[in-house]
């Protein structure tokens, strides 16, 4: 399980240091695709291969499962840390996450989410908690 918030850095080749605490649980190799909220998501092997059998037993009837399945397959890159533990995010995937030189690495039970500093303020300022509980236990979730 991933958990935790890292400050980083991505350097102008794109590549960013993966937090060592990190590192070990995320293996050799890894797949980097489109987050959702504009943030991007790092998946070890085997939570890639159980997200892609739940998206592949998505109908292909629907509209909204193809262009939702569409999001994250199109956008997925296999990705291998280098000797200095590093990944190279790809120009495309900067670009949709507005990644610039801050980034925020979070982890998020089965993946890590890398944010734009920026973006990660903005969208995670967590003032709404109340009203997501809430909502959440209307749905059924309880805590």
């Amino acid at each position: 399980m991933f958990m935790g918030e890292f400050n980083h850095n991505i350097d102008a080749k794109g590549r960013l240091i993966i937090p060592s605490r990190f590192r070990e649980e995320l293996g050799e190799n890894s797949v980097l695709t489109r987050g959702m909220d504009g943030c991007l998501s790092i998946y070890p092997q085997e939570a890639w291969k159980a997200f892609e059998e739940k998206l592949a037993s998505l109908p292909l009837t629907s509209k909204d499962a193809r262009t939702f399945t569409r999001f994250f397959v199109s956008g997925a890159t296999p990705c291998e840390l280098d000797r200095q533990g590093r990944i190279l995010v790809p120009s495309t995937l900067r670009e949709y996450a507005g990644l610039e030189k801050d980034v925020i690495l979070a982890g998020n039970l089965d993946r890590i989410e890398i944010w734009s500093k920026s973006r990660w303020e903005k969208s995670n300022n967590y003032e709404d908690m109340d009203a997501i509980a809430k909502g959440l236990q209307e749905i059924g979730v309880t805590i």
